[in-house]
């Protein structure tokens, strides 16, 4: 296989953590989550992902540590698969995936899966502050770094992970990066 860098973005509950794992085991590479280390730095400070967002918006050093986390890796490393909303930018010769996904199928997903700090008593909370999150950080991404990362034209493969399943897009990128890159 040639040398390749992947960068899943999209919003919480599209899929990215989980994709991002299938495909790094299905193509043999390894995996690094930045939605991982901001749980991680949360769990830390004993606060929601929700609060570390609206934190980072009052102090950039929350998301310059992870920024500079990502910009390492694309420099030093290679054949990895990263799950993060603006690997993408931060990684700029990788290969850029979307995961797109209705904002009600998200918050379903997130509550299902009750993760730590990120629990909500039903489905209406969760899509309350999936919506938080989502305008939190598009409010810092586009006062940091003049992005908005739902824009798919910046991206080389979108992918709607509404109605699929996780072996379904990992196959889908699969294909993709064999017509795109071949040797994969």
């Amino acid at each position: 296989m040639n040398s390749m860098i992947i960068t899943i973005s999209g919003i919480a509950g599209s899929g990215k953590s989980t994709v991002a794992v299938e495909l790094a085991k299905t193509l043999g590479l390894k995996h690094y989550s930045i939605g991982e280390l901001m749980r991680e730095m949360a769990k830390k400070k004993g606060m929601s992902l929700l609060e570390l967002g609206k934190l980072a918006e009052k102090d950039p050093a929350i998301d310059k540590m992870l920024d500079e986390r990502q910009i390492e890796l694309g420099k030093t490393k290679d054949n990895f698969v990263i799950d993060s909303r603006l690997g993408f930018h931060f990684i700029p010769h990788s290969v850029k995936v979307f995961l797109d996904v209705a904002v009600d199928e998200a918050a379903r997903r997130i509550f299902m899966q009750g993760r730590q700090h990120e629990s909500y008593m039903d489905i209406e909370e969760s899509l309350q502050k999936i919506s938080e999150r989502i305008a939190s950080e598009d409010k810092r991404y586009r006062q940091y770094y003049k992005i908005d990362y739902h824009d798919k034209g910046l991206y080389d493969f979108v992918i709607d992970t509404t109605k699929l399943q996780v072996k379904q897009v990992v196959g889908k990128i699969v294909v993709f990066l064999r017509r795109s890159h071949g040797n994969v």
